[in-house]
């Protein structure tokens, strides 16, 4: 694997490298301590993941992402920076991960998984219906029909909501749910939610640097986890 540390801080760089090599150390790292160097660098060589930060003294690390996508559109892209307002920015430039200064060595042990995560094992077979119990009542809905559930905060059930804007609630858990719609297009955006991908509509910066997004047919705001907006945009082909 070829990595490429461009930040113009000497300190920063040597300790994110060496970092790096703590957990793949037969990684090819090469640096650049100015946005130049990086360019330079960017236009002999190719690598395979990128850490960028966002400063870089004489331009900013985003216009050294954009040229990277552009060059090496299947490489990944970290940002490592100081500003954590720098989230959305990242989002835009379809960058994989960004880790803040000071570095967390787990941070970078998790930024570096993108290589060596195992695919996820296959999924049941799709449900056509859902059955939803409540009550000593069973309600049959249609799983194209469902555009979110969410857990009911009191228990262990969950609420199921509609196209039609009703909404249904039922004592199986999230997690369950998770498992038996997987091969739906579903997708668990926080440990409370899980949505139905086709039915986003828009997704939009959200407090503390993070994010949310809104599915049709319904105005509630669905914050999206940090650790999945990452996942949910690879979905997305955004």
């Amino acid at each position: 694997m070829r990595i490429a540390v461009i930040d113009d801080e000497k300190y920063s760089r040597v300790g994110l490298i060496h970092q790096i090599r703590q957990t793949l150390p037969q990684a090819e790292i090469a640096e650049a301590a100015s946005g130049a160097q990086a360019l330079e660098l960017l236009e002999n060589q190719t690598f395979d993941m990128l850490f960028i930060d966002v400063h870089l003294g004489d331009m900013e690390g985003t216009t050294v992402a954009a040229l990277a996508r552009r060059l090496m559109p299947g490489a990944k892209i970290v940002f490592a920076t100081a500003y954590s307002e720098y989230a959305v920015r990242a989002f835009e430039l379809r960058a994989d991960d960004y880790i803040l200064k000071p570095f967390d060595p787990e941070r970078i042990r998790k930024a570096l998984s993108l290589f060596t995560e195992q695919p996820p094992a296959a999924s049941p077979a799709a449900l056509r219906r859902i059955a939803v119990s409540s009550n000593r009542s069973t309600t049959l809905l249609d799983a194209e029909e469902i555009t979110y559930i969410e857990t009911d905060g009191v228990g262990r059930g969950c609420i199921l909501h509609t196209l039609g804007g009703k909404s249904y609630n039922g004592s199986t858990s999230l997690s369950e749910y998770e498992t038996r719609l997987g091969t739906q297009e579903f997708y668990r955006i926080h440990k409370t939610c899980l949505v139905q991908l086709r039915y986003i509509e828009s997704i939009f910066p959200w407090s503390s640097n993070g994010f949310a997004l809104r599915v049709r047919g319904s105005s509630t705001v669905l914050p999206i986890g940090r650790d999945r907006v990452r996942e949910l945009r690879r979905l997305l082909s955004i």
